[in-house]
Order: C-alpha cells, then structure tokens, then sequence
C-alpha cells in the first residue's frame, strides 16, 4: 500500500470519505449485508430464546442476548456490535456466533445505547457495566469458561478500551478506528457523535496506555486505506510496547465481508479465535 497523506492534511470532503465504510463497498451493497446479517440473526434468536433481553442497565437497550453453550466450561464468544455508535443491534448481529457455535462455544452480545441519545462516553459507561454484569451473573445462565471479546467497526473501538476487564480473557478487535480524532471533522459520524476534546482523548485508545492482555487486530485488505491504516497503527503501537497480539490482514474482505470470516465455523477469523482460547 502506498504511503498515505496525514490524515490532519486532508480537506474536510477528502476526511469524511477516508472513513465512509458504506460509499467506499456501495449503500446498496451495504444494506443487503446488514438484511442478511438481521435476517440469520432472527432465524437464531427464534431457536434459542432462553437467555435473551437481560437487563444490565435501566434503558432499553442496556441489555444481554446470552447463547450458552451445553457445556458450561467452553469458552465464550462476546461481540460487541458495530455502526459507527450510531447504528446496530445485538439482535442484528446474533448470526457472528453461528461459527464458534460449531465448535462447541457459548457467545454472547450485549446492546448499548446508541447515538444521538448517548454520547460516546455514556456508551463506554455501558460496555463497561455490561462486562460487570456478566462477570457477576454468566454462571447462573450457564457460561463459565474463558471469554474472549471480540467487536467489529464501532465494536472494535469499544473492544479495544475494554480488553483488560476483569471478565475478559483475551480479545480481537475487527477493523476498528483508534484515534478518535480522525473523525472529528467528518459529517457522517461527527454531526451525531459530537465528541468532545475530552472525549478525544480519553477514549482514543492510541492515545491512551493499552490493555496488556492478548489483543488481535484484524481488517480487509480491500477497506478503505485510512481504515486500514488505523489498525496498522494500532498494532504498532502496541506492538511498541512488547504487549501480545497479531495483525491479522483478511484478503479481499472489505468492511462489511470481513465478518463472513467469523461467521463461519472455518473462516479466518474463527480460526483466530478459536486460536486465542487455545493458547489461553
């Protein structure tokens, strides 16, 4: 990949397209992922409809979908869902956990309360009372073995400023952006998010001392430049710091097909999944 301008040099035109996931794959493309994803996603709510809609918090979607697996020991999938803070369910996304459910795995995904009604900082609130719950409260539904956390997009941002929590044991962050700041000046995220200069700060995780357990960091080799970029970024800074993770490249997935590959009980990101709990 050739070398890239500095973000902070580009127009604000240029800015907001360097992270516009859904004009770079096409609106149309990106809808028909995101129907196919709600559409399997209901299918497996329908099937397995004793732990959903739990309650961690007072609003309404302050709540955990839990999958547990038959056997309470195996490891567990966490997602957290993607949309730029803006967008998404954990209804939506319920079919990512179809590929470690071949392998024998509980998964779980929590909701969190979605802009403009959240800042950014209220949404970390969340996640972060979200993993209290379920550090508290997953044995008794039936899930007590290693969690990893993985997230994607928006998910990725959030699993890298949580990877440390007591209730996670390793993570995988899926074509996250790390520094908050190149977002400032782009409309389609900015005019709802409205970080604030504190925000910037104290929730970029490039900005901030990392998680020191095991993190992954993968993206699409099709994304767009800058998006790649930021996980590259990311990886070196931590990488920098002698903390454990792989940088993971998916060839030809762009943002969206990206996650095929941990729905899939083979796929790539499965794999390293599956890799993360093994090593454990």
């Amino acid at each position: 990949m050739k070398p890239l301008p500095d973000w902070q040099t580009l127009t604000p035109i240029e800015r907001n397209a360097a992270y516009n996931n859904g004009l770079h794959v096409g609106l149309e493309f990106a809808q028909k992922k995101r129907d196919e994803w709600a559409a399997a996603s209901d299918i497996l709510r329908r099937q397995r409809p004793q732990h959903l809609d739990l309650a961690y918090g007072p609003r309404e979607r302050t709540r955990w979908d839990l999958y547990p697996a038959a056997d309470p020991s195996a490891p567990c999938l966490v997602h957290i869902h993607g949309g730029y803070w803006q967008r998404g369910s954990k209804k939506a996304f319920a079919c990512l956990a179809e590929g470690v459910f071949a392998h024998g795995w509980s998964a779980a995904l929590p909701g969190y309360t979605l802009a403009p009604e959240a800042n950014l900082s209220q949404i970390a609130d969340e996640i972060r009372a979200a993993l209290d719950w379920f550090a508290a409260n997953r044995k008794q539904h039936g899930i007590a073995g290693p969690v990893i956390l993985t997230g994607w997009s928006a998910g990725g941002h959030l699993v890298s400023m949580f990877a440390d929590h007591p209730a996670v044991s390793a993570a995988h962050a899926i074509s996250g952006i790390y520094d908050l700041g190149h977002l400032r000046d782009s409309p389609h995220v900015n005019d709802v998010m409205k970080f604030t200069d504190e925000e910037l700060q104290a929730l970029s995780p490039l900005r901030l001392k990392p998680a020191s357990k095991r993190l992954d960091i993968s993206y699409g080799s099709a994304e767009l430049p800058h998006m790649i970029a930021s996980s590259r970024d990311y990886h070196a800074y931590r990488a920098s710091r002698h903390l454990p993770g792989d940088l993971i490249p998916v060839a030809n997935a762009n943002h969206m097909t990206v996650l095929d590959e941990l729905r899939k009980p083979d796929g790539q990101l499965t794999r390293a999944v599956l890799r993360l709990a093994g090593e454990l």
